[in-house]
């Protein structure tokens, strides 16, 4: 029997793609799983009972407080690792944690995003500092690649590295018989979702106008649902427009729950800005509307934008352009079976290129090799 530990200090313990997709594969697959992650620092209590699971509290690394997140990782995989055939760390901060410690067993990074990318719209790093921590996130990943086994999250990342990589892309579980776009709620209302952590640069303040627009437009027949934790400035912005009933706030909702939420909605918003960390990367909430039968409004970044225009399973609409998002929207729901066109399509596109049941044996195999090196 395989033992994996599992290691974030940044990602929400209910990470969709941590723990409800390559954790529950492992775990499917015969694997004994310690998953260390910030439990109580999200406000989580850890869970029991989950035949094969052991989860370990660790602190949460969190804008410029890091340090000690980092020396209690470095002390966990000092103390804990030793006992495990494989240890996946999903954050590059944990790569400065396994430096130098010896004794490992066979370490992996699963490479999420483009963390230098990434530092530029970071409000915590400063502007004097961007560019020098960027060039320090790419040795960091030369070094790491010279030392462990990878797993990238798109195809588009192996452009920074120098040799290839298993590629695990976000792909989610794909429902057989999904409810087709539109249907009423309980209030008798159409839903539109955001699903995801939201924040200024993912679209926080167009998503609030555009559930305003919508309120008044439909006199509430229409209603925004965002479904996911927002950070920043965000956090109050959301909570005042929650407050004025323009949109609903779900807050974060673990992804086995919030996927059926999804299910009847009338359209889901992707409304990303152009910045470079999403360029070369495909929103997970885009492929997880449209496996659930869901159209997508989708703000024109290169790899959702080629989806869309590929499968016909959505609706492009220009950067920050609240009024063109509106209109996608109301076009949707004056004409429902466009509406039902557009999801029938996008489960189809997802049934057929995005199912995680279909990537799965490919992680599994991936730290197979890895914890049986040659």
């Amino acid at each position: 029997m395989r033992r994996i530990l599992v290691v974030t200090v940044v990602h929400h313990p209910g990470d969709a793609r941590i723990r409800h997709r390559q954790i529950e594969s492992l775990l499917a697959a015969g694997w004994r799983v310690t998953y260390a992650a910030p439990f109580s620092d999200y406000g989580l209590t850890r869970p029991v009972g989950i035949p094969g699971l052991v989860p370990i509290e660790v602190p949460r690394a969190s804008g410029r407080r890091r340090l000690t997140a980092l020396k209690a990782a470095r002390q966990l995989l000092r103390d804990q690792a030793p006992g495990h055939d494989v240890v996946l760390l999903h954050d590059a901060e944990l790569l400065l944690a396994v430096r130098g410690l010896r004794d490992l067993p066979p370490v992996v990074w699963d490479v999420h995003e483009d963390t230098a990318a990434a530092l530029e719209v970071r409000p915590w790093v400063p502007d004097t500092l961007r560019s020098p921590a960027a060039w320090g996130v790419r040795r960091l990943e030369h070094w790491a690649e010279d030392r462990m086994p990878l797993l990238l999250a798109e195809h588009e990342y192996a452009g920074r590295f120098r040799k290839e990589h298993p590629v695990v892309p976000n792909t989610t579980r794909v429902p057989i018989h999904p409810i087709p776009p539109g249907r009423r709620d309980d209030e008798g209302r159409q839903r539109v979702v955001y699903l995801g952590t939201l924040t200024a640069e993912r679209g926080a303040h167009e998503l609030i106008a555009v559930g305003r627009h919508l309120e008044a437009a439909t006199s509430g027949d229409v209603r925004v649902h965002v479904i996911g934790q927002a950070h920043g400035e965000a956090v109050p912005a959301l909570r005042e427009a929650a407050r004025e009933g323009v949109v609903v706030w779900h807050g974060f909702v673990p992804s086995d729950k919030a996927l059926p939420m999804l299910d009847g909605a009338l359209a889901g918003l992707s409304l990303l800005h152009d910045e470079a960390n999403f360029r070369h990367s495909m929103p997970t909430k885009v492929i997880e509307y449209l496996a659930h039968g869901v159209p997508a409004i989708s703000t024109p970044l290169p790899v959702p934008a080629e989806l869309l225009r590929r499968t016909g399973a959505g609706v492009l609409v220009p950067f920050r352009d609240v009024s063109a998002t509106v209109d996608a929207v109301l076009g949707l729901h004056r004409d429902p079976e466009r509406a039902a066109e557009l999801g029938r399509a996008g489960h189809r596109a997802a049934a057929e290129g995005y199912n995680w049941e279909t990537v799965a044996p490919v992680f599994i195999a991936a730290l197979e090799a890895a914890a049986s090196p040659h």
